[in-house]
């Protein structure tokens, strides 16, 4: 996911130039239940505790990893981590924070 910062500038005949990106400004967190089919993020950071948040990390769900969704139904999510789908149901989906 990329964030794009647009600069106008006028040259001297008065034409507009400039697009420039930069790919870590203004990035929002949001659970993974929240992306769209289609989308792409990196995992921020994995909330709760114990054997759930273990078994997660196992998975692939960790720190920095990029995870992409693949389908998307009724709230529950395939998502693709580390070359693997792995199917979440809603309520583990919105523990996995990304950004």
């Amino acid at each position: 996911m990329r964030c794009i910062v647009m600069q106008e500038t006028m040259a001297a005949n008065g034409s507009m130039t400039a697009v420039h990106e930069s790919p870590s400004v203004g990035r929002a967190q949001m659970p993974l239940s929240f992306l769209g089919r289609g989308r792409s993020a990196t995992i921020a950071k994995v909330r709760g505790k114990g054997d759930l948040h273990h078994h997660l990390e196992n998975l692939g769900f960790v720190e920095g990893a990029e995870v992409s969704v693949v389908s998307e139904m009724g709230g529950n999510l395939i998502v693709e981590i580390k070359g693997s789908q792995v199917a979440l149901n809603k309520q583990v989906a919105t523990r996995i924070i990304t950004q």
